[in-house]
């Protein structure tokens, strides 16, 4: 069970409900983080005097530095914070909530730190999942992941000693708002439609991704790369309810779910107990009163980026690197107003056509295909 935690990215959706249950557990705060936020990590700082606080701007860490004189929280700026944060020594729990790749280089410190890695960035597992997987095996880290997905298949997989036993591993997906549409009203919306989630209250970037269901392909891409196993074993049906977080399913026929009601603060709060299960103040599901649970299978075809992300899983090496950069840029444009919605698909397909992929890929390499896609879509809107 944890008892000290550093938060990466604390100032964002999942670092905010961390804070919460972090609250309520009694649980010390080591380190916070967060890119630019200097108000909110203020806040943060002044109520958990974590030993240390981290801005990634330079220039928002110097405001927040003179902001917390009068305290004993140390901060510094910059992506070597964030490193610094990952390895604390006090900290026996790191929980990753930043967005994007800047979690990678962090993500492995903390398992080289051999810290129980309380995992919500999926993109270090989507973009360097064998790399991160190995790290952990040679060190001891635990990972134990936060997205409800995921932490739903990893509660459903205790006592499964053999993973031979699985025979697949069913992902629940809303559906977004843009559910049900044809691919002519989808490409008409805009992204005030686009961050209009029926279910979860969660950051653009990924609220954004629902919307497209990239968040869905990044989520199988790292279910693979969690329990290394083949595309085909790694499914996707949509739960417009998200009451059943997710499935696995064995191979006599027995499918175990997990189900709860769509408050982040569970798979946070499991991430921090386990393989214990605490008391937790939230309402628990009602079964008596919760709408009839109902599944789908979705339109890749309406949504081709749910295909495009399965492309890129069974290419493997850098392909996964490529789809998730080109994707980030592409959902910044579009949140900037710049492009259209159906623009996120066709600059992310132009990105995996035009960039070599590497298999096999070290670090480096890794790094480097990241930074290609995103030259390649930026320069095009610069």
């Amino acid at each position: 069970m944890s008892k000290t935690i550093s938060i990466l990215g604390s100032t964002g959706s999942i670092g905010r409900q961390t804070l919460d249950v972090a609250e309520q557990m009694g649980l010390r705060v080591a380190a916070l983080t967060a890119q630019s936020s200097v108000e909110r990590l203020e806040e943060q700082a002044r109520k958990f005097q974590p030993r240390l606080a981290v801005l990634t701007d330079e220039a928002a860490a110097k405001d927040l530095k003179v902001r917390l004189a009068d305290t004993p929280v140390r901060v510094i700026g910059g992506t070597a914070g964030l490193l610094e944060a990952a390895v604390l020594p006090e900290a026996d729990t790191v929980v990753t909530a930043v967005v994007g790749m800047v979690g990678l280089k962090p993500t492995l410190a903390a398992i080289g730190q051999k810290k129980r890695i309380a995992l919500a960035n999926k993109e270090t597992l989507v973009c360097a999942g064998e790399l991160v997987m190995d790290a952990a095996a040679e060190s001891g880290a635990e990972i134990v992941p936060v997205d409800s997905e995921h932490s739903a298949i990893f509660q459903c997989v205790q006592g499964c000693e053999d993973r031979r036993e699985i025979k697949r591993l069913i992902l629940t997906c809303s559906g977004g708002p843009f559910y049900g549409m044809t691919a002519e009203e989808v490409g008409k919306m805009t992204r005030t439609d686009a961050l209009k989630h029926p279910n979860w209250k969660m950051g653009p970037k990924i609220t954004v991704d629902c919307a497209t269901l990239m968040n869905k392909g990044l989520e199988v891409i790292e279910a693979m790369r969690l329990y290394r196993l083949p595309l085909e074993q790694v499914d996707v049906v949509i739960h417009r309810q998200s009451i059943v977080h997710s499935l696995v399913e064995f191979r006599d026929g027995a499918v175990l779910a997990q189900l709860g009601t769509p408050d982040m603060r569970l798979p946070i709060r499991y991430a921090m107990t386990y393989p214990a299960r605490g008391e937790n103040p939230a309402e628990p599901l009602d079964l008596l009163t919760c709408p009839p649970l109902t599944f789908a299978e979705p339109d890749r075809e309406t949504f081709p980026c749910l295909r495009l992300a399965e492309v890129a899983a069974v290419k493997g090496g850098t392909a996964c690197t490529i789809l998730n950069a080109a994707n980030e840029e592409a959902v910044r444009l579009f949140l900037a107003d710049r492009i259209g919605f159906d623009d996120i698909f066709r600059l992310t397909i132009e990105a995996m056509t035009d960039i070599p992929v590497t298999l096999n890929p070290s670090l480096e390499d890794i790094l480097a295909a990241d930074a290609e896609a995103r030259t390649q879509i930026l320069r095009r809107y610069l």
